[in-house]
């Protein structure tokens, strides 16, 4: 257990002291900040590491094994809809849980003045990806080339944006950035490789990623079509 925090802690220093030196660098040579803000980023960059090196071992110890179980144990089931269903609430709680979603929702609340409450826009995302995942699954399921969904997704992006009205437009490409977060990835690659790991007749490189490039399409458009309906 000590090995693995020291692991963590190890890279997440690494990766993350060349930014935090950037950082207060600029705000002491260049923006000429006072003590208390420099202290308060000191402050910040600790809890920052200590926080990320527990993220990323919860990960490790928990969050993939147990995604791992879950997509692992689903096709044993016998069940398409059983499976499609679990995977549905699965992803869509993991997305709503996810970080990232409610700084976007908290900045697109800011600007808009609140126009559109957070959480409606929080489920909009996640219905968009737990709809994709259920895609991707089947996908794996049923042996469909990955390069048919993708066209066959952006090509349905690219013509509803002309009906998207301009200011959820960014915002709708913005919203599938967000969901390669730290919580919704980890849990998604996780099932799909359970998944993958009990179909003997499939080629698990192949089948066990592009579920997170899949899920990225599903909140653009959800997105859109929420623009198109509030337009």
């Amino acid at each position: 257990m000590l090995e693995g925090v020291r692991k963590e802690f190890k890279e997440v220093l690494g990766a993350t002291t060349p930014v935090i030196l950037f950082i207060l660098a600029t705000l002491v040579l260049v923006m000429g900040a006072e003590t208390e803000t420099i202290i308060l980023f000191i402050s910040s960059s600790i809890m920052l590491v200590i926080g990320f090196t527990l993220f990323l071992l919860g990960v490790k110890l928990g969050m993939l094994p147990v995604g791992e179980s879950i997509g692992s144990e689903l096709p044993q089931h016998r069940s398409l809809f059983f499976i499609l269903g679990v995977a549905f609430l699965l992803s869509l709680l993991v997305t709503m849980a996810e970080p990232d979603v409610r700084v976007l929702a908290n900045l697109f609340d800011n600007v808009s003045g609140g126009s559109l409450d957070n959480n409606i826009l929080v489920v909009v995302i996640a219905i968009g990806v737990a709809f994709f995942i259920v895609i991707s699954i089947l996908r794996i399921l049923l042996g469909v080339p990955i390069k048919w969904i993708l066209g066959i997704g952006y090509l349905s992006i690219i013509l509803l944006s002309f009906l998207t009205p301009a200011e959820f437009l960014a915002i709708s490409f913005d919203s599938g950035g967000v969901t390669t977060g730290p919580m919704t990835v980890p849990v998604i690659l996780s099932l799909g490789t359970g998944i993958t790991s009990v179909l003997s007749n499939r080629k698990s490189i192949s089948d066990s990623f592009g579920l997170i490039g899949l899920a990225s399409i599903g909140p653009i458009l959800t997105m859109m079509l929420l623009g198109v309906l509030l337009g």
